[in-house]
């Protein structure tokens, strides 16, 4: 596109590019210089930014103010460094949780969390602000951090043109009609092709070949046929091979004897295909550091003698300021002979001085095959030829589950560089669980829809409440794309309860009103027995929680079932009414919380075990002393033959009743009984559906606002609000942005933080952010030193007092706090080195990573940051920022972007 067939500022601002604007983009742009606001979905790599770029040329024109905002700091700090070079230090800021330059700037490049906070303090920086990009808008699905995208939206100022660049969604009108109901006027720009053409391929064995047949369309998806063939031949040979071997039998054998193509084999057939510099996702941090040390291992070189000198410089850019005492501890010669070769990891659980490395090689090409997992894929820009995936399997936190069409899209999204590939490739390998034609309707399937994660939490309900009154506010979350989306639900369930309506009309002709009285007496005994089921389980579980209630420090009791079957003594009571979870260890050396989900009768105490004053159950050792004492007490756990109580059906007159008036009806002789009876479970079965369907309307109308009222029920009885109006105590919460918002603000009120040293409150605070990667929430209080373990059962205790009012105002709870991180960030605050505070915050003997380590350390920074910003206390605000700077060294300190 050349500047003359352009006008405007449009015109101005394509002269300086080196490239002609694509459709799409320049679109934009003229919707844009129109003086509406744009949302712009586009592929990875498409150049969406491009619009951002000229929203930030526009302001600059005007005379007006421009924020640029990404969802993480380290695309901050690269836009950041793209706008400074085309337009000066003094025209461009940046802004995010940790670093502030030229914040007044005309230009300020930020975390939406930082414009977030700016808008809910009425900041004098919004003053004159004309312009606002929102980079990687889909963030708003994240259901840890999406909310913030939303809040930013619906509060921004109406004269405020909004810029929103999202990746390729399949419900992109549905976003764009929401964002023209709370913006205005927004242009909708959809974009779908590639900038560069995407092929797909299985590779099976050291063969690779096409996923699709030459005469596939969008219409019909047709697999390879010579794959197809290829594969079953194999399947065929491995049946064979297996033949009469002992264990394997029929098609499970090739199963069992399949090995996967060494990671070398597969870079170096990669290679000698001219699809290298590759991105090899893998979904697991252990599955990609073993991959490189594969490839460490075997004689595997990709890189050029005339590049290692090159690669060293950025090595010592990143790393350089890396103490030397801890390069041994953070595996660098290993890392850096990997680099030398032309291979790396990219995953969380590395150093960011570390990661930051591998993304500058590998995007000037310096490194040519990286093992990643699938964080990658979000945000960073670090594209490759060809992008390879192991498997289609990932564990989503909870289970092991399939890639969605969506995840493929975004995954493959990184294969094919604009201005260096004709084409990209995206590489399955093959395994024999693996269908074909599934990953044919994978690669093939455009659904990526996106969906609201916003919800009012304590601190945005405060914030709305002390800015616009609890009215306004309930309109305003009404307005939030959640409602938006929740309401468009209701239009198919209403349609829903008209056609039921309309079939029940029709099959209550087939039924005398008779034979409806007969059957209604069905439904009655049937709800009634159900009913008494019910309370039989209720009574069975209020029995469990009063025992496990009762049980006292040092019990021995027996869990029945499940994976902690067997012995197990009380290390820590709990009396949480309606929900004890007492801290318990088995004998197989288990320690952590059981509830009454664990126990189908009541616990009882089968004896007792003298237990040490304190008992420090997250050392490995004391676990194992004190479950050979448990195993050597000679206590047996009971055999599991013993029978619940007889049914409460059997004595229940109102249901004994039912059954004499059902045998005594006339319809009860009818000979079509059980025909007519068919059609009245159909009837009912209907009429339940048009019901539910009906609740689910009511529960769905409002939902946000009920949401709210809750929200500010609890807070109101907690002294944060008083007569709608905010306290002193609610505006101390409105300035804490932290997921246990409420236990923070808590623990400052009452003073439960006093008196700690540096080193003691950062541990305390820990408990608040850290999440362990393994199962177990909090294990108990204990801590390294007497004022931690007094301040963390405090700080747990008002956590469990906060549970029990979110369960009574039918509020999500807030998360359980974790113990994991005490004495790790404990041991670095203190000043010991780095290996012992990995070892300390590690689990049974394995060290913290060293990337998640220095993760979880900022965490802490930050919520000890906004402590110390925000406390009364004069002595606690000061520790706090005493504890960053203890924090604040080391790898802590290197390359925090």
């Amino acid at each position: 596109m050349t500047s003359r067939s352009l006008t405007g500022e449009l015109a101005a601002f394509a002269a300086e590019m080196t490239f002609e604007l694509d459709p799409f983009q320049r679109q934009s742009c003229e919707a844009l210089e129109g003086g509406h606001s744009v949302l712009v979905c586009a592929p990875t790599g498409a150049g969406k930014t491009v619009v951002g770029e000229f929203a930030v040329h526009l302001a600059l024109a005007s005379g007006g103010k421009c924020f640029y905002t990404t969802p993480i700091k380290a695309l901050s700090n690269q836009k950041f460094a793209d706008l400074t070079a085309r337009y000066g230090r003094e025209t461009v800021g940046l802004l995010t949780g940790d670093q502030s330059i030229n914040p007044d700037a005309a230009v300020v490049v930020m975390t939406t969390e930082v414009l977030r906070n700016m808008l809910y303090a009425g900041s004098d920086a919004l003053h004159g602000l004309s312009y606002v990009v929102m980079d990687e808008v889909h963030y708003l699905a994240d259901r840890f951090r999406g909310a913030v995208w939303e809040e930013v939206i619906l509060h921004l100022p109406p004269e405020v043109r909004l810029v929103s660049l999202s990746a390729t969604v399949s419900n992109a009108e549905e976003f764009g009609a929401w964002m023209e109901t709370v913006r205005g006027d927004t242009a909708v720009i959809v974009d779908e092709t590639r900038p560069v053409p995407l092929w797909q391929h299985v590779m099976v064995g050291k063969r690779l070949f096409d996923l699709f047949d030459p005469k596939s369309s969008d219409a019909k998806v047709v697999v390879d046929q010579e794959l197809v063939r290829y594969i079953k031949h194999r399947e065929a040979v491995d049946r064979m091979d297996n033949w009469g071997v002992p264990g394997r039998r029929g098609g499970s054998g090739p199963r069992r004897s399949f090995r996967p193509m060494p990671r070398p084999e597969v870079i170096a057939r990669l290679d000698q295909e001219g699809l290298l510099p590759a991105i090899t996702f893998i979904f697991s941090r252990a599955g990609c550091d073993g991959a490189l040390a594969q490839c460490v291992r075997s004689r595997l070189d990709l890189s050029r003698e005339e590049d290692r000198e090159e690669i060293d410089a950025i090595i010592e850019k990143h790393t350089g300021d890396l103490p030397r005492s801890d390069l041994e501890v953070l595996g660098y010669w290993e890392w850096r002979e990997a680099l030398h070769r032309g291979f790396a990891a990219h995953h969380a659980g590395m150093l960011p001085a570390f990661r930051h490395t591998v993304e500058e090689l590998f995007v000037r090409g310096l490194v040519r095959a990286v093992f990643a997992t699938e964080t990658l894929a979000l945000g960073i820009n670090m594209p490759a030829r060809t992008v390879v995936l192991e498997r289609l399997v990932k564990f989503n936190g909870e289970s092991h589950a399939e890639l969605t069409p969506g995840e493929y899209t975004q995954l493959t999204g990184r294969a094919g560089r604009r201005g260096i590939d004709v084409e990209g490739h995206a590489v399955v390998m093959w395994q024999p669980e693996v269908d074909t034609s599934a990953v044919a309707g994978l690669a093939s399937t455009r659904t990526y829809p996106l969906r609201s994660s916003f919800r009012p939490g304590y601190n945005m309900s405060i914030n709305l409440i002390d800015r616009m009154g609890a009215v306004e506010s309930r309109a305003l979350l009404e307005r939030s794309f959640a409602q938006f989306q929740a309401d468009r639900s209701v239009v198919g369930l209403v349609r829903g309860i008209e056609r039921n309506d309309a079939q029940l009309r029709k099959l209550r002709t087939q039924l005398s009103e008779d034979f409806l009285e007969y059957f209604e007496l069905r439904e009655r005994i049937r709800e009634r027995e159900r009913h008494l089921e019910r309370q039989g389980r209720s009574d069975r579980r209020q029995a469990a929680v009063a025992a496990l209630g009762a049980l006292r420090r040092g019990d021995v009791v027996a869990i029945p079932s499940g994976r902690r079957q067997g012995l197990a003594v009380i290390l820590e009571p709990d009396q949480t009414p309606g929900d004890p979870r007492p801290l318990v260890l088995t004998e197989d050396k288990w320690a952590g919380r059981i509830s009454a989900a664990d126990f189908p009768t009541p616990a009882e105490s089968l004896g007792r075990l003298r237990l040490p004053r304190h008992v420090d159950h997250r050392t490995a050792r004391v676990r194992r002393d004190l479950a050979s004492a448990l195993r050597s007490t000679g206590i047996v756990a009971p055999g599991r033959g013993r029978r619940g109580s007889k049914s409460k059906a059997a004595d229940d007159r109102e249901l004994q009743t039912l059954r004499r008036a059902l045998r005594n009806h006339p319809a009860h002789t009818r000979p079509d009984r059980e025909q007519l009876a068919r059609i009245g479970e159909r009837y009912n079965r209907i009429a339940r559906e048009t019901e539910s369907m009906r609740q689910q309307v009511a529960a769905t109308t409002n939902s946000l606002a009920r949401t709210f009222d809750r929200i500010l029920a609890l807070l109101a009885e907690r002294g944060y609000v008083d007569g709608g109006e905010v306290t002193a105590d609610g505006r101390r919460l409105a300035r804490i942005y932290a997921e246990a918002d409420l236990v923070v603000a808590e623990s400052l009120r009452q003073g439960l933080w006093r008196g700690l040293g540096p080193a003691e409150l950062a541990a305390v605070v820990s408990i608040l952010v850290y999440e362990s990667r393994q199962e177990g929430g909090y294990l108990g209080a204990s801590g390294p030193t007497a004022p931690i373990r007094r301040a963390v059962d405090s700080t747990i205790g008002v956590w469990s007092q906060l549970r029990a009012d979110e369960s009574r105002h039918r509020l999500q709870p807030t998360r359980e706090p974790d113990l994991g991180f005490v004495t790790g960030v404990y041991t670095w605050a203190r000043g010991d080195d780095l290996a012992d505070a990995l070892l300390a915050s590690g689990d049974r003997g394995n060290p913290l990573s060293a990337g998640d380590f220095v993760r979880w350390c900022r965490q802490v920074i930050d919520l000890l940051d906004q402590i110390h910003g925000t406390a009364d206390d004069v002595e606690v605000a000061a520790t706090a920022a005493k504890a960053v700077r203890a924090i604040r060294r080391g790898v802590v300190a290197v390359d925090a972007a």
